[in-house]
């Protein structure tokens, strides 16, 4: 069994309240959650209006099917226009 875990730091600069950001990260998480059958939870930044930390978790039999699925989950984020990846990392368990 292989627990693989994403780290992403993410920079939203469209966003004018706590609210706008909520809502875009509501949907890029269901969004996530529904394709991938992962877990997400916003980790930090949580009071910035800008800045957000989101984690991504996925347990499968494989460690390669671990990465390859939370490697689609990053490539699915930063294909989305309202935010930027500034940095992310990956780590299987």
């Amino acid at each position: 069994m292989t627990i693989g875990f994403c780290h992403l730091d993410l920079y939203l600069p469209e966003c004018a309240s706590l609210k706008q950001k909520r809502s875009v990260l509501k949907s890029i998480t269901t969004r996530a959650r529904n394709k991938f059958n992962v877990s997400v939870s916003e980790l930090g930044d949580n009071d910035r209006w800008q800045r957000a930390q989101l984690g991504v978790a996925t347990v499968a039999n494989d460690s390669r099917y671990a990465n390859q699925i939370l490697s689609k989950v990053v490539d699915l984020i930063e294909r989305e226009d309202r935010l930027i990846v500034v940095d992310y990392s990956l780590e299987l368990l």
